[in-house]
């Protein structure tokens, strides 16, 4: 029943890329994915519980003992706040049917997984799940189910925020901080590949901030995992061995024999959880260039070539084009700049700038050191609001 189909995020970056990330929700009918433990928004603001995507604290023991009982407590710890996700999409009324008829019903759109953060009923999960879906349905692994009401979801990093309709006080797991993630530490997956409800996996954190060898465009510093994902996990919890979740698994890279996992940091996660609980959508910072990276090679060849842009024979980030009107130019940046660090990080690739636009705020003076004609200078952007328009 399940076929492959490409999940294709288009959307305007500051880089003016277009990209694609393949999911790993369970899509009985249609979709079928290939692929380190540890903005600014308008007024008026929100009372604080409204901001709070969690109410669980990151300051809990090691659980177990390195004999594999660690896993098993884990595992318990943060099980029963993961859930199964099914979405519907309404068939649209035949005409010489009854509307009660069964060819007037809803029919099964996607499945996956989710998060319950707050005890209220916040569940977190993947905008690919929630996406075109007319109803929601969120089952618990001990077998209650509820009406799920989306609030909303970001396309952008893919994330979406369910609100679980129900008056009872849900089981909730322990975010930690996903900054402390290192590349070594175990990592454990929870959630309901092709269908099998709470299935778990184990793994190491392979690496940490990874944003070269996924798909361009990116505004996230993936963790990459080894711990086995499959079409059905995708917005369930990635835990450490202190039964703290560090991420939310999103999509996968396969390759004959294996494949590489990825899950979207929880502090990211929760940001952007937040927004999206506050407003009903997530901030972006935007600039408004268009960027490619260079290497001593490809510099040389451009420098010869006499095209008019002189670039230092070293790695960087050079600058293409700079959108009439938008920040980046408003700045003083110019095509032939060669972007050596943001918000003082030094970046070396377009994702990097990327990430670290990102990770700035909508309003807020960002500095950024250029190189330009062997000279280092020093601007000061103030980014806009990431819009949806073509580039």
């Amino acid at each position: 029943m399940q076929k492959p189909q490409l999940y294709l995020f288009r959307l305007v970056s500051l880089l003016g890329f277009c990209f694609s990330l393949v999911g790993c929700s369970y899509l009985p009918s249609t979709r079928l994915p290939s692929p380190d433990g540890n903005g600014s928004a308008p007024d008026p603001q929100p009372e604080e519980e409204q901001l709070s995507i969690s109410d669980s604290s990151v300051q809990i023991p090691l659980l177990g003992s390195l004999q594999g009982d660690f896993v098993i407590a884990a595992v318990e710890k943060v099980g029963p706040a993961v859930v199964r996700i099914d979405t519907m999409k309404k068939q649209e009324s035949l005409p010489f049917f009854p509307e009660d008829s069964s060819f007037n019903r809803n029919f099964p759109q996607g499945q996956g997984s989710g998060l319950i953060t707050r005890s209220d009923g916040i569940v977190i999960t993947n905008h690919h799940v929630l996406e075109a879906a007319d109803t929601v349905v969120v089952t618990l692994r001990d077998g209650r189910t509820y009406q799920g009401q989306v609030l909303g979801t970001d396309v952008v990093t893919d994330l979406g925020i369910v609100k679980v309709d129900t008056d009872e006080v849900l089981p909730v797991a322990t975010l930690g901080d996903s900054d402390r993630v290192r590349t070594g530490e175990w990592a454990i997956a929870i959630g309901n590949p092709l269908g099998l409800n709470n299935s778990v996996s184990l793994g190491i954190v392979s690496a940490t901030d990874r944003t070269a060898g996924v798909p361009g465009g990116s505004r996230v510093s993936y963790i990459q995992t080894d711990a086995a994902i499959n079409p059905g996990n995708s917005g369930g919890p990635l835990i450490n061995d202190h039964g703290q979740v560090i991420g939310i698994n999103t999509f996968i890279r396969t390759s004959p024999g294996g494949g590489i996992s990825f899950a979207i940091p929880i502090n990211k996660a929760r940001k952007i959880g937040e927004e999206i609980i506050a407003y009903g959508r997530a901030s972006h910072p935007f600039i408004g260039l268009s960027l490619r990276r260079i290497t001593p090679e490809l510099a040389g060849e451009i420098n010869q070539e006499g095209t008019g842009c002189s670039y230092p024979e070293t790695n960087g980030v050079a600058v293409v084009d700079v959108l009439a009107g938008k920040p980046a130019e408003q700045a003083g940046l110019q095509p032939c700049d060669v972007i050596r660090s943001v918000g003082g990080v030094e970046v070396n690739t377009p994702a990097q700038v990327q990430v670290q636009v990102d990770r700035g705020q909508v309003g807020q003076p960002m500095e950024l050191v250029i190189e330009r004609k062997k000279m280092s200078r020093i601007f000061e952007v103030v980014p806009m609001e990431l819009g949806m328009e073509p580039f």
